[in-house]
């Protein structure tokens, strides 16, 4: 088996990665910057990919599995601070994280995306455009999450299935119910979708999160 490390953003190494093969990248790798490594890594037949860095770096990683149907890499994450994908996947940070993503198995685990063809690590949210409450309907699977208007959707994946789970914000300090399934749907007059902390330009009518059909190799 042969491991390599993909550095996003000067991300600090831990000892236990110091040795390994590795590659700088900015804190969103591009699809270029992937070209070139995996290729390499696919000469092994049991490739592993360590990601050093935030939930928006993984993202664009498995993102660029998913299209390129290279699902098959084995991925290590290690963040350097807790985020919503390490507690999410259970990874830990840091060192601990390293010496997990170095010795630990792969586990299939369900590969959560968007109707972009965009891979979700961590916490999606959505909002109304310009500041507005988010005005819609929303479900998960048969269950309707709301109807009418709220501050906020989240939805953030699962380490084991049915795969994702949402939750809707009506205000600061209320309790929210998470709801778990397979995909979670919204119709809106107008959102606007952060995926783990990286917001789009563009106003959206709908949108929609799933489990796609095949997982990814989550070593843990």
């Amino acid at each position: 088996m042969s491991t390599h490390v993909l550095r996003c953003d000067g991300a600090p190494v831990p000892i236990a990665l110091a040795s390994l093969p590795t590659t700088q990248t900015a804190a969103i790798p591009t699809g270029t910057e992937l070209d070139e490594l995996l290729p390499v890594m696919a000469a092994d037949s049991l490739p592993r990919l360590i990601v050093l860095g935030e939930d928006a770096g993984l993202a664009a990683v498995l993102t660029h599995l998913l299209r390129t149907e290279r699902l098959s890499v084995e991925i290590g994450f290690v963040p350097v601070d807790r985020t919503y994908g390490s507690r999410a996947y259970q990874t830990g940070t840091g060192s601990a994280a390293a010496k997990r993503a170095l010795e630990g198995k792969a586990m299939e685990t369900p590969l959560i995306r968007d109707d972009t063809g965009k891979v979700l690590i961590g916490r999606a949210t959505l909002v109304g455009a310009g500041g507005e409450k988010l005005e819609g309907e929303a479900y998960v699977d048969d269950t309707r999450l709301f109807t009418g208007k709220v501050a906020a959707l989240h939805i953030s994946p699962t380490l084991e299935m049915p795969g994702l789970q949402a939750t809707v914000q009506r205000g600061l300090f209320r309790r929210r119910r998470w709801i778990e399934g397979r995909a979670a749907q919204l119709g809106t007059r107008g959102a606007v979708v952060t995926r783990d902390g990286v917001t789009t330009d563009k106003v959206v009518p709908r949108s929609t999160f799933y489990r796609h059909h095949e997982p990814w190799l989550l070593v843990r």
